[in-house]
């Protein structure tokens, strides 16, 4: 078994990182920390001093005094115990948020591709599950494992101030201690990795089933799905069975540790008393600093075991953090103002090095104008529309809106001047605002109310308890196809962009609500250049242009009335027989 290794410097790397911002926090917990040391290396001097003042003092003063004082230590230790451990949790929690905050946003700039072969529920367990196991480890890993180790060391130089046998004894007992701990560690590191790793595969296959309920009920998959529920946990019990065993071994070798430790100092104590060399007090006080020391000892064993912890899941982080987004973000060339030409110039696709989707694509649409694309399933379509938002690259040529390639435009202008509208919709559990405008502040509520009046939704907005801040179920629940359908829309005339690219987004509509949609499009679509993905004959009657693909290949391109006149033209037979037929 190899166990993870993590350089020391990543692990400096990310502590600097997200506790730079918590430095003042960091310093309170650090002087905390010391004083509660201080005073727990004190207080068995206390206990020396009443017992050995038992039995010597005359009178009752002496013990009074030292009751009080190791009474007044033990409860300020406590005040300083708590206020270190709440500093150190929000220092934990303050570090982990920022952190998970910087893997999710990296998570929504990675590309279609690594979405697509990484299930919703792994990337969940990533960016909760993993960070999570670093609480500890940025809260208080450094300062507790320093702290302890000097309390380890302070406890050892007082032992040896009461003679070179006990200290030297105590020191080889610490050292193997650490040996011991230190050794069974490296059995336990690999399975906590295997464990974590296990996790996100189940929670991914749970994830991905329970958003497709209906689809399993409905195709009879239930027993098909539970079989893969219990094999994943067939999987998953013996590598924890093992994480905890190795667990177990480190807590067992601790506990035999402590009780060889307590035979030491018996040992040793029974030794110099029998000899005279030191006090009742003074036996009491070494087995008091033996059974203080188990704490460090132990603690340290625990920072291990977090540390083991966050082996894996900083291996597992950087490997998401180091994941390098496909698309790249282009230089900034801004795209110009008012409808966008298209012009697609021998531009081939292939989804993971296969069969090109996309085979030598050239064509152009002007500024304004509607293109109506067609084609059989599979013929490349929506691909075609995930090129031109660059949730794709090409393999081989160039996308231009206007004069300026999409890979030279940013990201973010290009998303904000193409807009697209598919017949899945997706409404997320929030106010209609945020769900219209995605938290743009920019959008006014006039703005918002005006679109959705065009759109045809005034009644439906009427009806709202509190207008635009009254709240949508996840999935639309409440909500009709056709309402969610027109709030898709709403979504993509908000941002005013100069394409739209409609994919089949009328399909989910019912007659009387696409013919009040055919009206709001139409006046929404003017001064913008528009492609329509269609099955129907009708969704594109409003086009400018026609396009055919047929295998990822043009079968024909050109005006939609000329070809509508030609005989010859694929189009044309469409009119005549069906599209739906040409399709089939």
């Amino acid at each position: 078994m190899t166990a993870f290794k993590i350089p020391l410097r990543q692990y400096v790397g990310l502590l600097r990182h997200y506790l730079r911002s918590q430095r003042s926090s960091i310093m309170g917990l650090a002087v905390l920390l010391v004083a509660g040391l201080a005073m727990q290396l004190v207080n068995p001097q206390l206990i020396r001093y009443f017992i050995d003042s038992a039995q010597q003092a005359e009178t009752n003063e002496a013990l009074w005094i030292a009751a009080a004082l190791f009474i007044g230590v033990s409860l300020l230790q406590q005040l300083v115990t708590v206020a270190a451990t709440y500093i150190s949790e929000n220092v934990g929690w303050i570090a982990t948020n920022k952190l998970r905050g910087d893997v999710a946003e990296h998570c929504l700039r990675l590309d279609m591709t690594f979405h697509k072969s990484h299930t919703t529920g792994s990337i969940i367990e990533r960016v909760d599950g993993d960070i999570n196991a670093l609480a500890n480890f940025f809260s208080n890993f450094v300062i507790t494992l320093a702290s302890n180790l000097l309390l380890v060391v302070g406890i050892l130089i007082l032992l040896f101030r009461e003679g070179w046998i006990v200290g030297a004894g105590m020191s080889v007992f610490v050292v193997l201690a650490i040996y011991a701990i230190q050794y069974i560690r490296k059995f336990a590191i690999p399975h906590w990795g295997k464990l974590r790793q296990i996790s996100a595969d189940f929670y991914g296959f749970l994830s991905e089933h329970l958003e497709g309920t209906e689809d399993t009920r409905a195709n009879g998959a239930s027993d098909f799905v539970m079989h893969k529920f219990f094999s994943l946990l067939r999987v998953w019990l013996p590598v924890r069975i093992r994480a905890f065993l190795g667990w177990a071994a480190m807590w067992i070798t601790t506990l035999v540790v402590f009780a060889i430790g307590n035979a030491v100092a018996f040992a040793l104590s029974a030794y110099l008393w029998r000899n005279g060399s030191i006090t009742i007090g003074t036996v009491y006080m070494i087995f008091y600093y033996t059974e203080l020391m188990a704490k460090p000892i132990e603690k340290i064993r625990t920072q291990m075991e977090d540390l083991q912890k966050a082996d894996a899941s900083i291996v597992r982080i950087r490997q998401l953090l180091d994941t390098e987004p496909a698309i790249r973000d282009g230089a900034g060339t801004p795209l110009p103002a008012g409808p966008l030409p298209v012009t697609l110039d021998d531009v081939t696709f292939a989804y993971e090095s296969g069969k090109a989707t996309l085979d030598g694509i050239d064509f152009r649409l002007e500024p304004g104008q509607v293109l109506g694309l067609l084609g059989r399933t599979g013929s490349g379509k929506t691909t075609l529309a995930r090129l031109m938002l660059r949730f794709y690259d090409p393999q081989s040529g160039v996308i231009r809106l206007g004069d300026v390639p999409i890979r030279d435009a940013k990201l973010y202008d290009l998303r904000r001047r193409v807009g697209m509208v598919t017949q899945s919709i997706e409404i997320f559990q929030g106010t209609v605002r945020d769900n219209l405008t995605f938290y743009d502040s920019a959008i006014s509520d006039e703005r918002i109310v005006r679109v959705l009046g065009e759109l045809g939704l005034d009644s439906w907005f009427r009806s709202l308890p509190d207008g635009l801040d009254s709240k949508l179920e996840s999935g639309g629940g409440g909500l009709s196809a056709g309402e969610a359908q027109l709030l898709a829309f709403a979504r993509v005339f908000l941002t005013d962009p100069g394409l739209v690219i409609l994919d089949e987004a009328s399909s989910r509509l019912d007659p009387a609500t696409e013919q009040r949609l055919e009206a709001a499009v139409t006046k929404l679509l003017h001064g913008r250049t528009c492609i329509i993905i269609a099955h129907r004959l009708a969704t594109v009657q409003r086009a400018d242009c026609i396009l055919i693909l047929d295998n990822g290949r043009i079968a024909e391109f050109g005006n939609r009335e000329t070809l509508a006149a030609d005989p010859e033209s694929r189009f044309s037979r469409m009119l005549e027989v069906g599209m739906e037929e040409v399709l089939a």
